[in-house]
C-alpha cells in the first residue's frame, strides 16, 4: 500500500521543473519540491527534493541538496544527494560530497571530502508563504 503511494509521489515531483537557462543569474537560494536545472548561474543555495541537473557551462556558487543530481558544471559550495551522484567529465566541484551512491565519469573533477552510504534523510522544503517578507505597517 505504501509502495505505491510514495512512487505515485515521486513521479509527481519529478513532473515539477525548474530551469535557470543559459546567460541567466539568479542571485539568491532556490528551493523546489520538484526538479531543478541550471544551465545559467546560481548565487545561493539550491535545494530539490527530485532531481538536480547542472550543464556544462553552468556555475552554481553555494550548497545543493538533492534526491539525485547530475552535475556537468561547476560547483563551488558543498553537494549533499540523498540517493545518486553522477559527476560528468566536464564537471569541477570544489567542496564536499556527501551521498549514497556516486558515479564519477573520467575528466571530472572533485577537490573535496567525500563520504558515502549515508543513509537518506528527507529534504526539507519551506512553504512558499515562510519566504514573504513582513509588511511593514504604514505610520502615522
Amino acid at each position: 500500500m505504501f509502495a505505491k503511494e510514495d512512487k505515485k509521489t515521486n513521479e509527481e515531483l519529478s513532473n515539477i521543473s525548474n530551469i535557470i537557462g543559459r546567460n541567466t543569474l539568479l542571485e539568491g537560494s532556490i528551493e523546489s519540491v520538484g526538479n531543478i536545472r541550471v544551465e545559467g548561474k546560481v548565487h545561493g543555495d539550491t535545494k530539490a527534493k527530485a532531481k538536480f541537473v547542472m550543464g556544462s557551462d553552468a556555475i552554481v556558487d553555494g550548497n545543493v541538496v538533492a534526491r539525485n543530481a547530475e552535475v556537468a558544471g561547476k560547483v563551488n559550495g558543498n553537494i549533499t544527494v540523498s540517493e545518486l551522484l553522477i559527476l560528468k567529465p566536464s564537471a569541477i566541484i570544489q567542496g564536499d560530497i556527501l551521498t549514497n551512491k556516486l558515479v564519477v565519469e573520467p575528466g571530472a573533477t572533485f577537490n573535496g571530502g567525500c563520504k558515502m552510504g549515508h543513509l537518506a534523510k528527507d529534504i526539507d522544503i519551506a512553504q512558499p508563504d515562510t519566504h514573504r517578507p513582513q509588511q511593514i505597517a504604514q505610520g502615522a
